[in-house]
């Protein structure tokens, strides 16, 4: 029987059929036989995360623009799903085709989550690729990008190549560089080896040696002798965002996605410097897409998909230097359409109120801000550069102009904290409560409704506290319990936290060394997938492999590193400079604030990029 008539047949047993049918109105419609490289792009975890993701439209599009190569979807299909494919013996196929991976010339996969890992091993298996790029003699090369790529060293011997930093031209030098491989008639290695020269950001691990001290430290990761291999491996970049791909139509899926709008990117990068976040220093330096190009896109994406909202997305979206006009240019634009314009993460210091005005003109929804620390010793120490004052007139900007749902955002376990700087997430909480019964009741909307959440710190590389360790698990359970009690005295006020043995196996993949891999493949054995899913995480398996494999998981998740120890993401540059986190770990110490770079150059390293900063 044909593949697709098996995948047919299991429709109508499966939770969701729509996940699989592919042919969504605004995907990509080829001949496979009329193109040179067949492009297979993994998102491991569910369609419905996978199409709420950025990233993957952004490379979807910009790769099927080439009349050569044909980049179809792949997602990791629900565990019920899943069974009945082993079942049937069906194959990980792609969305457009129902091809069987493992018949694609490259399979890219994102890199978003340390949980999503065992998905790409069961991904692999699923596919019939060898778990190991050791044992590959054929098949496609596994190409990974994406956040946690600047950690890859947990997966390091199941992909081929990582990818560093922005995608949109290192995927086309991939694809160049595959036609030219392929023509020279030379073995695998040689293509792994060209492109460790020749694609941006490229990083080969199996042209890596490293080697360890007696206390298990890393003493040195070093490229093998005559490998050609770069001895420090600099992130791609694209500096200018205006003239960047971006696309002009988005698939519109038949079932309802995480994020069910057009996302539009406004500006990437961050220069705050929060020391907890990896996302504001991997994706320095900021690079604006202008306003003119940003509504251009919006017209098309809107005639091209029927999405009644557009979401401005960036790091920190109030930073946006045109940012009024373009929320009441688009609000005037989009208004008859009945289009709404909405700002996912707002700054709490930034001045919101006349955009606020304006998004709100079609409907609302809950304003979200980050505080995320109790107190402002602590918020000092993370370096978020906001006050309780900014808190308190951004909501009540907000309350004013007719919100009564609110979610804020904290960390319990970042560096230094205490018991009381938790307990100041509650005196938060109540403030801004007192903030909407300080608003006339004529003139503020009924129905308040504040949302504390509080998730689990977890250090991440190239980030000041990447030094740091995780707060153990019995801590953070008291001061969660702690905080809800108090909480649970505010009326209107709801909590919400993370279970913390999650954000400890986080944290272990997230500053782990390529021995964790031994773990992974233990736990994908023992039937670990789905692991950000509360309903599948199993702690009892994740143990068991930790166990069976002799690691210590508090090496990695509760030590404390020495700030000269040599890291394994040490051979990794993201553009931010050692020398510039090492001084910022400092300042954590003594709590001190690094003001904002758009106020002055505060020698993060990012210049020696070329055309970085401007």
């Amino acid at each position: 029987m044909e593949l697709s008539q098996k995948i047919d047949r299991l429709m109508s047993r499966v939770q969701k059929p729509s996940r699989y049918l592919g042919c969504e109105f605004g995907s990509e419609k080829k001949d496979p036989k009329s193109v040179d490289v067949r492009y297979a792009f993994l998102f491991p975890d569910v369609y419905e995360v996978a199409m709420s993701h950025l990233g993957m439209k952004i490379l979807y599009h910009t790769l099927n623009r080439r009349v050569d190569t044909y980049c179809e979807r792949v997602c990791s299909p629900w565990p019920d799903m899943e069974a009945l494919m082993k079942e049937e013996g069906v194959p990980l196929f792609s969305l457009e085709t129902r091809t069987p991976v493992g018949e694609f010339d490259i399979l890219g996969i994102t890199l978003q989550y340390e949980m999503s890992y065992t998905n790409i091993l069961a991904a692999l298996k699923l596919a019939g690729i060898p778990l190991y790029s050791k044992d590959r003699t054929g098949g496609p090369f596994v190409i990974c990008g994406g956040p946690c790529a600047f950690n890859p060293e947990p997966l390091a011997p199941f992909v081929d190549v990582f990818t560093l930093g922005d995608g949109e031209r290192a995927i086309h030098q991939t694809v160049d560089l595959l036609k030219s491989w392929r023509e020279s008639g030379k073995p695998r290695e040689d293509y792994l080896r060209r492109a460790a020269t020749e694609v941006e950001g490229a990083y080969v691990p199996s042209l890596y040696d490293v080697t360890y001290n007696e206390d298990g430290t890393i003493h040195a990761v070093t490229p093998k002798e005559g490998s050609g291999a770069k001895p420090l491996v600099y992130k791609a970049l694209v500096n200018d965002l205006t003239a960047a791909d971006y696309p002009d139509k988005l698939i519109v899926p038949y079932g309802e996605v995480v994020h069910d709008r057009i996302m539009l990117e406004i500006f990437r990068g961050c220069t705050r410097g929060c020391r907890f976040c990896q996302a504001g220093m991997i994706y320095r330096p900021v690079r604006e897409r202008s306003m003119d190009r940003l509504l251009e896109i919006a017209d098309k994406l809107v005639n091209a998909t029927g999405f009644d909202e557009i979401s401005l997305m960036s790091l920190s979206s109030g930073d946006y230097s045109c940012l009024p006009e373009l929320a009441h240019e688009m609000v005037t634009r989009f208004l008859e359409r009945r289009v709404k314009i909405s700002l996912p993460s707002q700054r709490i210091d930034a001045f919101l109120k006349d955009t606020l005005k304006e998004t709100q003109k079609v409907r609302k929804t809950a304003l979200t801000l980050a505080p995320e620390a109790g107190t402002q010793r602590l918020r000092d120490v993370i370096n978020k550069g906001v006050t309780e004052e900014d808190l308190m007139r951004a909501v009540t900007d907000a309350f004013e102009e007719g919100w009564s749902a609110v979610k804020l955002y904290f960390m319990i376990g970042l560096p230094t904290e205490t018991d009381e700087d938790v307990l100041g997430i509650a005196d938060l909480a109540a403030k801004v409560r007192k903030c909407y019964f300080s608003v006339p009741k004529e003139k503020r909307s009924p129905g308040l409704r504040i949302t504390v959440s509080a998730s689990v710190f977890v250090p991440k590389s190239h980030t000041p506290f990447q030094w740091a360790a995780q707060l153990d698990k019995e801590t953070v359970q008291r001061r969660q319990k702690m905080l809800k009690a108090e909480i649970s005295k505010l009326k209107g006020v709801d909590f919400k936290y993370h279970e913390s043995d999650v954000s400890y196996i986080e944290a272990v993949f997230a500053r782990g060394d390529r021995r964790c891999a031994e773990v992974l493949a233990r736990a994908s054995e023992l039937g670990c997938e789905f692991d950000g899913w509360t309903e599948f995480y199993d702690n009892d398996k994740w143990t068991q492999a930790f166990k069976d494999t002799g690691i210590d998981p508090n090496f990695y998740a509760l030590r404390a590193r020495d700030i000269d120890e040599v890291l394994p993401w040490a051979h990794l540059d993201c553009g931010v400079s050692m020398e510039f986190l090492k001084r910022e770990w400092e300042h954590a110490q003594k709590a001190e604030i690094t003001h904002d770079c758009r106020k002055g150059c505060v020698g993060c390293g990012m210049k020696r990029y070329e055309g970085a900063c401007r």
